[in-house]
């Protein structure tokens, strides 16, 4: 990973890391926690829901490779997904934590890192798994997306303002950049230059990012996955359908799998130690 491009390869990620893909021709990127086993955690939009998003589950994708691959608790966008599943023949990329600020900075593409440090891997896929099974609330463009997801899942970190932006860099991207070049309007009079002009609206869209990264903000708490649903009053979004006997089917499914991930993630983790 370097200062161009977080690309890397799949025998390189490794269980609790943060990876994305591209979509739509580097129009917008997807997140997830890898968990192991070829498992990812990620949070999408519910088919069928009013939130618009580009990112929808499907519920009749079927993976040939992997029986529990695309499950999710019924009214829930938490999905377990294989790899491959996951990628859609996209390139694979590594979140970055802990990085300098000029780092950031450098960094002109929202959503590929933070100043945030991140939590140990076994915290972060128990995070990941518990909200497999209990879910992450409504999903929401701006503040409640998958980037928001993964970035909980690796630092537990909430912001408490749910009004404003959440802790998405993508999402602090398309919220900067028309800030930048409005707040940078009146000043095109002083300036004469284009380029000047220019620079100093990079400089405000670079800075806009800054102020919103999880690393640097002041309206951010660390909140217990246990205590998640409680503290957000996300209680009750999941409640199970009678007549979905696929949804219980799998739900056993995965309960017996939940332990068989996390020792293979823990396997792995002590392998690399």
């Amino acid at each position: 990973m370097g200062l161009l491009t977080n690309r890397v390869e799949r025998n390189e990620i490794k269980p609790g890391d943060h990876i994305y893909t591209y979509r739509a021709v580097f129009a917008y990127s997807h997140h997830g926690i890898f968990v192991g086993g070829s498992k990812v955690v990620h949070f999408t939009r519910v088919e069928g829901s009013s939130t618009s998003d580009r990112e929808a589950y499907s519920p009749d994708a079927q993976c040939r490779t992997f029986p529990d691959c695309g499950f999710r608790q019924p009214n829930s966008g938490v999905v377990l997904s294989c790899l491959d599943c996951f990628l859609r023949n996209g390139s694979l990329y590594s979140f970055e934590y802990g990085v300098s600020p000029s780092l950031f900075i450098a960094k002109v593409r929202g959503g590929t890192c933070t100043t945030a440090a991140s939590d140990l891997a076994e915290a972060v896929v128990h995070r990941a798994m518990y909200l497999l099974q209990n879910g992450f609330g409504n999903y929401d463009v701006f503040q409640n997306n998958c980037e928001d997801f993964a970035l909980y899942c690796k630092t537990g970190l909430l912001t408490i303002d749910r009004l404003g932006v959440g802790r998405s860099g993508q999402a602090s991207s398309v919220i900067g950049a028309p800030l930048a070049a409005l707040l940078s309007t009146p000043l095109k009079l002083l300036m004469p230059s284009p380029v000047g002009v220019a620079t100093l609206t990079a400089g405000m869209y670079c800075m806009s990012r800054y102020a919103t990264d999880i690393g640097v903000r002041t309206d951010v708490i660390k909140i217990d996955v246990e205590d998640l649903a409680v503290n957000l009053g996300w209680l009750g979004n999941n409640t199970e359908d009678p007549a979905s006997g696929a949804a219980n089917s799998n739900s056993q499914l995965i309960r017996q799998n939940y332990s068989m991930v996390l020792n293979h993630s823990e396997k792995l983790l002590s392998l690399q130690s």
